[in-house]
């Protein structure tokens, strides 16, 4: 009797399930010619090498395996054996037509055969976690990656053989309950495919999960958007000392509920208004507007029956965290921001075996560049060498918000070696040839003000064919160009100067002009296609890290050729703009002409086609008289988030 399953293995299966070197070795020893010789007793298959030592492969995965050699888990005659046995089925059924491949899913695996794996104990919590609920994607199989995978809060799994539950394979040290927290997710995925744009969802739970008003998050995130009302009537220009211990306080009760997003949010306001009042260059009044939207938006959001799960529009279910195995991680980069006076460094590290981006950070005190944090000290190595390298840790433990924690310990390592770029090996779930595909990718999710506050989330990997109409812009103090991929599609890369990285732009603009081969880039949408906010470029067979470069930024850029914005665009820009301003100057101090201008603008929205935000600014105009409050606040909030979500779905 065959063995379907030894038969399915791929190469990158049996590499999951041991490691590169083993598969190399036991490759090199199958092909030379010094392998097994396999014999079959039953579903036994044996192998017997010509030093004596013998491997049984009973069913049952891997893990099941017996040999004689005497090593600790896998080695690499079991690797072998696998190999063997495939080069021998498919040379003694070469004449016949193979079978052709059934299609499958992981949610037909029934909870006894989940019990019999997990055992009574392991099954029976696994079953608490899904009465409490949780978040899920799932991602189908495809011709780029047949396996089909379900990525998890802080884990993800993969099943590596189709129907045989013994590889299902997670990169959580225990894997137990993650398998069967994955196939449940994949039964509520066919049970509701037709209902999800992307395919984030929540599992089990309570069905009364999207009334927060009967949960105790409900007060703090009312005091948040409260806070934002006050903000909006009084204007940042005018806040007053008092609203520095209130925004505190509403921070600290967001960080109470587990409210992980709306406290992002909150602490990148508060430090929107410190820079204000520091007159920092930071300080962006849109940015301001953006936030006080934001918040607004997930307290609506959260408490709606449609849509997005609560969990994921607020970050209930951020804080768990989980021991992982041995992880090959490849450096993408990494972002340098101003804290106050301090410095955010976040590297981000793709990890090709579970198909996600994962983020490491540090800070660091003093107001220091990306040329000097690039000689600190992180896990051992420096920033410099961690965020272009290629990392392999036995000591990685991972969040639900995809940020690792690195432990240091004598017997478990992480090691750090230069990368050459060669980022082939990436699946297609992070790697784009093609942007029109990324762009469909980008067109099903849910609108930015509401999608989780992941910075790894968005990072994606482009292979770039050709970089054209580079140019920096002297007013904005930008630099833009346009990025084309190989299959088909562009998309437009913008970098802003930021003095705590005075020589990110020269190196960027160097690096694109080297014929580059992959980008890696923040990506979202906006002016009516891709945007791309890079993080590293590879050229020259060099990962090249902006953020990190050498120089203090006075090397003369080319400067962009004169552009020219549609009128729709126009129109969203001059009324985002405007309504930044309202929150600026505060609505209690606008000046008598304030509601001719939003009239002007409402006309420019209607003739491009945006009446219905046309009509949210003539609400707003409507509300602001004689006293704005409340109702204000409402109004300004509908314009805003419309605005914004048009912009960014454009």
């Amino acid at each position: 009797m065959g063995r379907a399953d030894l038969a399915a293995l791929t190469e990158d299966a049996l590499v999951s399930l041991t490691n590169r070197g083993l598969y190399k070795r036991a490759a090199k020893e199958v092909a030379g010619g010094s392998g097994p010789t396999i014999a079959s007793d039953g579903d036994v298959v044996r192998g017997t090498f010509p030093d004596g030592v013998v491997c049984l492969l009973p069913p049952g995965g891997l893990q099941a395996a017996e040999c004689s050699c005497g090593a600790a888990g896998a080695c690499r005659h079991v690797v072998a054996v696998v190999l063997a046995y495939q080069a021998s089925s498919s040379s003694s059924s070469s004449s016949d037509s193979p079978d052709p491949i059934q299609p499958w899913s992981p949610g037909d695996f029934s909870d006894s055969d989940l019990e019999a794996l997990l055992g009574k104990r392991a099954f029976t919590v696994a079953k608490r976690r899904l009465a409490a609920g949780y978040l899920a994607c799932v991602h189908i199989a495809t011709d780029e990656d047949p396996v089909p995978w379900v990525e998890l809060p802080n884990c993800s799994v993969r099943f590596l053989v189709p129907r045989d539950l013994a590889y299902a394979r997670s990169d959580a040290r225990d894997d137990r309950e993650a398998i069967a927290l994955a196939v449940w997710a994949w039964r509520a995925w066919a049970e509701r495919a037709d209902q999800l744009g992307d395919r984030h969802f929540a599992v089990g739970g309570s069905d009364t999960e999207s009334a927060p008003e009967t949960t105790p998050a409900a007060d703090p995130l009312r005091s948040a958007v409260d806070l934002a009302a006050d903000i909006f009537l009084t204007g940042v220009a005018n806040l007053g000392a008092g609203f520095t211990p209130r925004l505190a306080r509403v921070q600290r009760d967001l960080a109470a509920a587990g409210l992980r997003w709306p406290l992002l949010a909150a602490e990148a306001l508060a430090d929107q208004l410190t820079a204000h009042a520091e007159r920092g260059a930071r300080h962006r009044p849109e940015l301001v507007a953006d936030l006080l939207a934001e918040l607004v938006a997930r307290s609506r959001a959260a408490g709606s029956p449609l849509g997005q799960p609560r969990s994921r529009v607020l970050g209930t279910e951020e804080a768990a965290e989980v021991a992982l195995r041995r992880l090959r991680l490849t450096a993408l980069g990494c972002r340098v921001r101003a804290v106050g006076d301090d410095r955010r460094v976040l590297v981000f590290l793709a990890d090709p075996a579970a198909g996600v981006v994962l983020t490491l950070e540090s800070r660091y005190p003093g107001p220091v560049t990306g040329p000097e944090l690039a000689t600190r000290r992180l896990t051992g190595t420096t920033v410099g060498a961690l965020a272009g390298g290629n990392v392999i840790t036995e000591t990685a433990h991972r969040r639900a918000d995809r940020r690792l924690r690195l432990t240091v310990n004598r017997v478990a390592r992480t090691t750090v070696s230069p990368s050459n770029g060669a980022w082939d090996h990436l699946p297609a779930a992070l790697l784009f040839r093609d942007l029109d595909v990324l762009t469909a990718e980008r067109d099903r999710l849910p609108p930015r003000l509401i999608r989780p506050r992941v910075e790894a989330e968005d990072v994606r990997v482009i292979e770039v064919a050709e970089v054209t109409d580079l140019g920096y812009h002297p007013g904005g103090q930008h630099l833009t160009a346009t990025v084309r991929a190989p299959a088909g599609g562009t998309a437009t890369l913008i970098a802003e100067y930021r003095p705590e990285v005075p020589a990110a732009l020269d190196a960027l603009a160097e690096a694109l002009g080297r014929q580059p081969r992959y980008l890696s880039a923040t990506v979202r949408r906006g002016r009516g296609g891709l945007l791309l906010t890079p993080i590293a470029v590879v050229a020259a067979d060099r990962v090249i890290v902006p953020d990190l470069a050498p120089g203090d930024g006075t090397e003369d850029l080319t400067a962009a050729s004169p552009t020219t914005s549609d009128p729709l665009t126009e129109a969203l820009q001059t009324a985002l703009a405007l309504l930044a301003e309202i929150a600026h100057r505060g609505a209690h101090h606008l000046p008598p002409t304030f509601p001719t201008r939003l009239e002007a603008v409402a006309r420019a929205l209607h003739t491009a086609g945006l009446t219905r935000g046309a009509d949210d600014l003539r609400t707003l105009i409507r509300t602001l008289a004689p006293a704005p409050g409340q109702a204000a606040f409402d109004a300004w909030a509908d314009a805003a988030i419309r605005l914004i979500t048009t912009a960014e779905c454009r």
